[in-house]
């Protein structure tokens, strides 16, 4: 039987709607959750009651817990005599996927909701729900039926069952090893295990059995093995092939799951297991034996690592050869002896290729055998070699670690060996640190205690220090109220320093004293709720005098406010390419839309990066980034036309995200003569959006790869990718449209542009410093280079770029304008003529413009249906300016901040910096006069000129009072569109006289 359970605690209600009459209300409010219903203490008239009471409800099947919910509803107890009489104040659901371990969870403050159309609710209500293993905890028991309004006294028949626990019982178990496993994968192991149950009769109350009895909310079997196999399969869908792209037939019932190998071409391998050798012969003169082996198919050769003076190593090593390159039909498997001048030979094994079997995942692993070696004339030895030989695919488990032929160049003891492999990375979990310094008291000056110190406090986490504005201390105490925040990543393992400094000349500065708070400490909090601020005591920096300890009565104390805001979601890319968008705490995620699927194929016509035997060759790799999983293809060396083969599968969140993929030549492969690699060079990156994507769609393209560098854009190649995005529900992906596409804080309580620029650029170094211990680590140019670390760099040609698009925007209504003074200018007599019987047509009916409106853009729509983009959007150099883009330009993008460049091109460009700059100032202030010039209309700045449209206004109201509406508009028409013999070339009258008006551009310096 499952000991999983979910647990409760009901924090408190506010602002809850009065039920009884006299502006009050006794709630309480009760749980449900998979058929089990419990209830809590009723607190009496009370808007805003508090109850911190904790229930635990058992979890029947682990594999069904996240589609399950559950249910809080609060209601408000009757003073009638029915004991079950209660009023409805609102509810809380919550799905199972939101439930997180005990570590995890946080207080929510959930607005109550409706339970029907015509219910009247306010309020919120603050949950905390969280899973545990822990086997100690007990769930909570229903009791039965109890006057809501009486409190008798507890009764041993009414008390739960569960024994108070420790709230580190969880712990000290899983040390003493009695801790039991369980398949339920969201809770890992040392976590801190929740406090056990309060079991006191006025806590638990349950509904009678007769009147209001509660079915669990279990699946039944059938129902139940859907659940667990899903979301439904979609159709199989077919992978194009240049560039085409196809969709599924209808009558195709064919279930599919998410993470077999069929966007990508099978590669074919023959796989080798070198696993350990038995008896291995010593040497005669060393009397030891260094082994290794050497395995060898036509001109390819693998080799293991060597083991020192071991006569039974253990290898487990797994080597795979290309299918379609292999050279012969014998398996050659050598043990050798390394030495100093020859290595001896131990002996042999060989393998018949013909008699190979194959093995298709999810087939369990090939056992080994045990073969005899043999010598070079062929007699069999008394040593043992444990081997496996299976012909399988990419798609193999193995493959991931395995020596490739085309690797077997490299030493497998050689650092660059493991830069080859393919990895998956993960991201650690971002968090936001706000810390407000507010005061600091019992602050004694290091020189004269009469005059007051200037002090500040820096605060650092890790590499990331702010620092407060210095002030005096007036009586020994210091006021700041600044604010900082940190990005901190789990787990955590800085601390939070917080310094008090004194300046005591110059800029050098004394520390006072410290104080570290572990980040693991401090309260998480995932909504705007108000965090009780703390006094806490300083240490002293250094030795500690004992002297000046009893001369000084009292420590320096400090008043702070620190808390982990999990509402947020931790940029570390910029917004318009943002991959995920989820907030931090994991109560707040909502389940998953759907599975992006990617197949990265292959690369054509790759620029050579470096010389390998006096030819142009590339060391190519892949990276694809989707939320905080990164994966990393294999490196295929000495190709230009490397073939990856490799799928990998995301979970998505939201549709208006961003998969970005990009490729690398690989330098750890080859290091220079002081043994230090040089820097990847990015060869160029793909984004697809996935909102562009249709659903059930696999969509096959080359994509061309552009690199930026100073003497231009250059094509470094082509990527062919296979995209699919499966939705689960269609439904679902619609309403999302139609959410917040970011979470609540964002909005609720948004940080500054600047804020959010640094707290950018701290979480990008945070994730390089995490992703770059991993071995093998992911490089940090490789980070940089796809989380775009320095798109908010100046750029003459994004400028430009970004000026083409805000012109191209515009472009129909320019052309719309265009259009209507040909029409005005009768270029088209006829044309004129019908735009005339138009417009008349829609003044006499007015009722019909908006309908017209909104049928030409439904008709637009129609039309762009059948003509829609059959591939995702790429990289288009011509939007992107690149093209008509001088080096001069491109080096300056391209420098590093500060630049490294000579002081003369800086000066050069810093005075093109500033023609740039002045023509864009004079436009904003040309748009400033003709703004200030309608304010000054009625301002009397011009007495003349106010005295005319003052009593144009007066004449205007009379007239539009008299005239109907209609007659108006059409005479203002016909006079636009009037023929052009009726026309002048010298400006109109109005436009004269707008631009007489003044400006306050005259009182400008």
């Amino acid at each position: 039987m499952s000991t999983l359970k979910v647990g409760v605690e009901v924090g408190g209600a506010q602002n809850l709607m009065a039920k009884e009459g006299q502006g009050s209300s006794s709630s309480f409010v009760e749980l449900q959750f998979a058929g089990q219903k419990l209830r809590t203490s009723t607190k009496e008239k009370d808007l805003n009651p508090v109850w911190d009471e904790r229930f635990y409800f058992n979890v029947p099947d682990p594999d069904l817990l996240p589609h399950l919910a559950l249910e809080a509803c609060v209601y408000s107890a009757s003073g009638s005599s029915n004991p079950s009489s209660k009023s409805f104040l609102g509810k809380v659901r919550l799905a199972g996927t939101s439930f997180v371990p005990y570590s995890d969870a946080v207080l929510l403050q959930c607005p109550l909701e409706k339970r029907g159309i015509f219910s009247r609710v306010r309020g919120e209500l603050g949950l905390k729900v969280y899973v545990t293993d822990d086997p100690s905890i007990q769930p909570s028991n229903p009791l039965p039926t109890i006057d809501p309004f009486a409190n008798p006294p507890p009764s041993p028949i009414f008390r739960a069952q569960a024994p108070p626990a420790s709230p580190h019982a969880g712990v000290s178990a899983e040390k003493k090893g009695t801790r039991s496993r369980h398949s339920f994968h969201h809770l890992p192991k040392g976590k801190r295990s929740p406090p056990a149950a309060k079991s006191t009769a006025n806590e638990m109350r349950a509904e009678p059995s007769a009147t209001a009895r509660v079915f669990a909310a279990v699946p039944s079997s059938s129902s139940a093995a859907a659940v667990k196999q899903g979301f439904k399969a979609t159709a199989k869908t077919y992978a194009g092939v240049g560039g085409q792209t196809f969709k599924p037939p209808m009558g195709n019932t064919k279930k599919r799951t998410g993470g077999g190998y069929d966007l990508v071409e099978q590669m074919r391998y023959l796989f080798v297991r070198v696993v350990k050798g038995r008896d291995l012969a010593a040497m005669e003169l060393a009397g030891t034996v260094d082994p290794y082996v050497e395995v060898r198919l036509g001109n390819y050769r693998g080799r293991t690592r060597t083991f020192e003076k071991n006569q039974n190593p253990e290898w487990n090593q797994v080597f795979a050869f290309a299918g379609d390159k292999l050279q012969a039909s014998e398996l050659e498997v050598v043990v050798k002896d390394k030495s100093l001048l020859r290595d001896d030979h131990l002996g042999m094994v060989r393998i018949d290729l013909n008699g190979v079997p194959d093995r298709v995942p999810p087939d369990s692993p090939l056992a080994p055998e045990w073969y005899r070696l043999e010598n070079k004339k062929g007699e069999k030895l008394m040593s043992e070699l444990m081997l496996a030989v299976w012909l399988g695919s990419q798609a193999d488990e193995t493959f991931p670690d395995a020596v490739l032929s085309d690797e077997t160049v490299i030493s497998e003891e050689s650092a660059a060996s493991s830069q080859l492999r393919g990895k998956v990375y993960h991201a650690p979990r971002l968090w936001y640190v706000r810390v407000k310094i507010i005061e600091a008291q019992d602050i004694v000056p290091l020189g004269d205690e009469s005059k007051p110190a200037e002090v500040r406090v820096s605060a650092q986490v890790g590499r990331q220090i702010h620092n407060t504005k210095l002030v005096q201390t007036r009586n020994m105490a210091a006021i700041w109220g600044d604010e900082f925040m940190f990005v901190v990543a789990e787990p955590f393992e800085e601390h939070l320093v917080l310094t008090l400094q004194e300046k005591v000349g110059g800029s050098k500065n004394e520390d006072r004293g410290t104080l570290p708070v572990h980040l693991a400490n401090l309260e998480k909090r995932a909504d705007d709720r108000p965090v009780l601020p703390i006094w806490r005591v300083l240490e002293k920096p250094g030795l500690i005098d004992v002297d000046q300890l009893k001369k000084n009565k009292f420590a320096t104390r400090l008043h702070i406010i620190a808390h982990l805001d999990g509402g947020y979601h931790v940029f570390d890319e910029p917004i318009q390419f943002s991959s995920d968008l989820r907030p931090t705490a994991r109560q707040l995620w909502k389940g998953a839309l759907g599975l992006l699927e990617i197949g990265i194929r292959h690369a054509v016509e790759l620029s050579p990066i470096k010389n390998h035997e006096g030819k142009g060759s590339c060391d190519a790799y892949c990276v694809a980034k989707y939320g905080n999983k990164w994966v990393r293809t294999r490196t295929v060396p000495n190709s230009l036309q490397p073939m990856f083969n490799e799928q990998y599968t995301w979970e998505v969140y939201e549709p208006a995200t961003v998969l970005t993929v990009a490729v690398f030549d690989n330098s750890q492969v080859q290091v220079d003569e002081k043994g230090s690699a040089a820097r990847d060079t990015p060869m160029g990156k793909v984004r697809i959006r996935l909102s562009t994507l249709e659903a059930g769609r696999v969509y096959t393209s080359l994509y061309p790869l552009l690199a930026l560098r100073n003497s231009g854009v250059k094509k470094m190649g082509e990527l062919q990718l296979a995209v699919r995005f499966s939705s689960m529900s269609t439904m679902n992906l619609i309403s999302m449209y139609f959410k917040p596409l970011y979470p609540k804080m964002h909005y609720t309580r948004p940080l500054p542009i600047q804020d959010q620029q640094r707290l950018r650029s701290r979480a990008v170094e945070v994730v390089v410093a995490r992703l770059g211990r991993m071995e093998p680590p992911l490089r940090k140019e490789v980070i940089e280079y796809v989380s775009e670390v320095s798109s908010d760099a100046w750029s003459m040609r994004k400028g430009r770029a970004n000026f083409f698009r805000f012109m191209a925007l515009f472009s129909g209504a320019v052309a719309m304008w265009n259009w209507f003074g040909e029409v005005c200018r009768w270029k088209n007599p006829s044309t004129t003529v019908l735009v005339h019987v138009l417009f008349f047509v829609l003044l006499g009916f007015p009722e019909l413009i908006l309908p017209t409106a909104f049928l030409y853009m439904f008709t637009t729509g129609l039309w762009n249906y059948f003509h829609r983009p059959t591939q995702a959007p790429r990289m288009d150099m011509k939007l992107s300016r690149a093209d008509d883009t001088s080096p001069d330009d491109l080096d300056e993008e391209l420098d590093t901040f500060p630049s490294s460049r000579a002081a003369d091109l800086i000066r050069h460009r810093y005075d093109r910096l500033r023609h740039v700059a002045a023509q864009a100032v004079t436009i904003a202030g040309d748009i400033a006069t003709k703004g200030e010039r309608l304010q000054t209309l009625l301002s009397w700045r011009d007495p003349r000129a106010t005295f005319i449209f003052w009593v144009f206004c007066l004449v205007a109201a009379l007239f539009l009072y008299v005239v109907p509406f209609k007659v108006v508009c059409c005479v203002f028409g016909f006079y636009v569109m009037r023929h052009p013999k009726f026309r002048t070339k010298l400006p109109m009258e109005p436009a004269n006289f707008f631009r007489r008006l003044p400006a306050r551009i005259d009182s400008l310096l």
